[in-house]
């Protein structure tokens, strides 16, 4: 079971999240901000991170900046419904950049791409 840290500020699409990643086999920790999101990440670990944008205290890329810092080896993937800050040179550190949807399907198939990818790449060292 992969262990995903899911950083969102909007509790309905927290709990839709968590419900339908929970489904996919996920076990899901949430935050509601980055500032929060990188003291998750000194307790435990995580497979991945999904990351909003827009968010109260610390956003999502001002998280990228002190996440990627602290050189962590944990692939960040960028969900917002801004699809304009695809092309923030910050957000390019992303693994993958998914724009917000009434479907989860793209958000699903890029998580089990990217944990694939990083898995893989953990084994090859």
């Amino acid at each position: 079971m992969y262990h995903l840290l899911l950083v969102e500020n909007e509790d309905s699409l927290k709990n839709w999240y968590v419900h339908e990643l929970k489904e996919e086999g996920y076990e899901i920790t949430t935050v509601s901000n980055g500032h929060e999101a990188l003291g998750k990440l000194k307790e435990g670990s995580f497979d991945a991170v999904i990351l909003d944008i827009k968010m109260p205290g610390m956003d999502g890329l001002e998280f990228l900046e002190k996440f990627l810092g602290e050189k962590r080896k944990i692939p960040v993937i960028i969900n917002t419904a801004y699809p304009r800050y695809k092309h923030n040179f910050m957000s390019w550190a992303a693994e993958a950049y998914v724009v917000k949807s009434s479907k989860l399907d793209e958000l699903k198939k890029t998580i089990e791409e990217v944990i694939e990818k990083y898995q893989k790449e953990k084994k090859c060292g």
